[in-house]
């Protein structure tokens, strides 16, 4: 009972005028940019976030999250319509909702996509609003050692659970580690690794980093492309599924929904994983798996719903631990930090309103975009003939003046270019920038932490042994490096990333 009160708490925060405004925009926004291959839900966040300053706290979390949620509806979108993956946990949706385009039942596949993943969003809302107070309690009553030990794990598990070479991953977490010491060092006050410039005093701007690396960085990527693309906008019609395109797709989502669930909470998991590893599952069970990619329509209702509840439980760690498990919730933190908000479990205390209406504004967003998706379809297909040469511009001063309006620093600017030229490189090196910006925001807290628990325990570093939840804790990361040596562990790996 007390669950539903807290609930009900919630959506009497959420269900103000202004914040069902701002739900609205993030829900709008993300439907757009998932539906326009290129932008993704990091880099609007990434360009969003000093746009934040005046809104409430409250207000900008809910826009900030239906962006997130919202980019993976509209992935789906140009997914089955063109082809085109708009958000990177869509790129199996390509396989049988563009081939069920091409038989005529785009219709059927968008409005499988659209029930299934407000299905999965409500399902994985309650999720949220049920573990979120027993790992807060836990979360209570960790010390340094135990916050120092999770995020190494949380570390591990990002490159263990990263697409692509496992070494690139590494090496882009440990670059994300060294650009997050740059600054001033909390205990003694010595700046380092500041080369003589002033500005990096106080290190590099979380939204500097972000910006250059998501923002400037896909620009650049996508200009190089050209981007062009034929949309297969043949008219859309029979939206509403008939009963053996039920039958044949309540259990996938029901399969999806579990997995997206259990996986989004995993650091480096979200919705990409989440997706990939639902298709696998639906494809391994088929009784005929020759269908896949031919237009079955469990593999557009599986991955589509495990997406959707994946980005939804990925908020778990970040609300009830502050840990963020991906670079959207890396993002989170810095929208948090902006306001005053330290991320963690005694915002649940602390500020209730806050934490119970984010929760309660997710399902309030899914219901939206029920509502947005099916009766605008025309919209969206119009939006997907726009050239990308007439939006780049406007991205790129929208990025330039959000950066300076932050410090009113014309250098922060300059600093968010080079980031977004070492973003370019990244991503013509194939190295995932996400681990970096995971690295970025962890590792002064890492650092904090480390200090903080040897002074505790006078230097003595066995103290991260001694205790019993942080020594669980390392015994899990190493467990996952162990499991990664293993040649069977390896190709599941490979497999589960190969199906792009």
């Amino acid at each position: 009972m007390e669950l539903f009160g807290q609930l009900g708490q919630g959506f009497e925060a959420a269900l103000t005028l202004t914040n069902l405004l701002y739900c609205l925009i993030g829900v709008t926004l993300g439907t757009l940019v998932g539906v326009l291959p290129g932008i993704g839900p990091v880099a609007t966040i990434a360009m969003l976030l000093p746009a934040t300053y005046g809104q409430e706290p409250l207000s900008a979390l809910i826009m900030l999250a239906g962006i997130y949620y919202g980019a993976q509806y509209g992935g789906s979108t140009s997914a089955i319509l063109v082809n085109l993956p708009g958000e990177s946990s869509s790129v199996v949706t390509c396989l049988d909702g563009h081939a069920m385009a091409r038989q005529g039942r785009a219709g059927a596949a968008l409005g499988i996509v659209a029930l299934g993943s407000f299905f999965a969003g409500t399902v994985s809302t309650l999720l949220i609003a049920a573990l979120a107070a027993p790992l807060a309690a836990v979360a209570l009553k960790f010390g340094p050692a135990e916050y120092f030990s999770l995020m190494v794990l949380g570390l591990v598990a990002a490159v263990v659970l990263a697409s692509g070479s496992l070494a690139k991953a590494i090496a882009m977490t440990v670059l994300g580690l060294v650009v997050g010491l740059v600054g001033t060092d909390v205990n003694s006050g010595a700046v380092r690794f500041s080369f003589g410039i002033p500005e990096l005093a106080d290190g590099f701007g979380f939204v500097v980093v972000s910006m250059g690396l998501f923002g400037i960085g896909e620009i650049i990527h996508n200009i190089e492309k050209g981007a062009q693309r034929d949309v297969y906008a043949a008219a859309v019609s029979g939206i509403w599924p008939k009963r053996e395109d039920f039958r044949a797709s309540w259990k996938p989502t029901l399969r999806g929904t579990f997995l997206g669930s259990v996986l989004g909470v995993l650091p480096g998991g979200g919705a990409v994983l989440s997706a990939f590893a639902a298709y696998t599952l639906e494809k391994r069970l088929a009784d005929d798996p020759s269908r896949f990619g031919r237009g079955a329509i469990e593999g557009v209702a599986a991955p589509e719903a495990a997406n959707n509840a994946g980005a939804q439980t990925s908020f778990i760690p970040l609300l009830t631990l502050g840990i963020p498990p991906n670079a959207v919730m890396a993002l989170m933190v810095g929208a948090m930090m902006i306001h005053g908000i330290v991320p963690g479990p005694q915002v649940m205390t602390d500020k209730p309103d806050l934490f119970w209406g984010l929760i309660a504004s997710m399902w309030i967003g899914n219901l939206m975009l029920v509502l947005l998706n099916l009766p605008l379809i025309g919209i969206w297909i119009r939006l997907l003939r726009v050239p990308y040469h007439l939006l780049y511009p406007a991205i790129l001063v929208f990025c330039c003046i959000g950066v300076y309006s932050v410090n009113q620093s014309a250098t922060e600017v300059m600093f968010a270019a080079g980031f977004g030229v070492l973003g370019y490189v990244f991503i013509k090196l194939r190295c995932e920038p996400a681990p970096l910006l995971l690295g970025f925001v962890l590792g002064p807290l890492m650092e904090e932490n480390l200090r903080r628990a040897l002074l505790l325990s006078r230097g003595d570093p066995t103290v991260f042994l001694t205790r019993p939840l942080s020594l669980a804790l390392l015994l899990a990361a190493l467990a996952l490096v162990v499991m990664l040596v293993l040649p069977a562990v390896r190709q599941t790996r490979e497999i589960a990333f190969h199906e792009d």
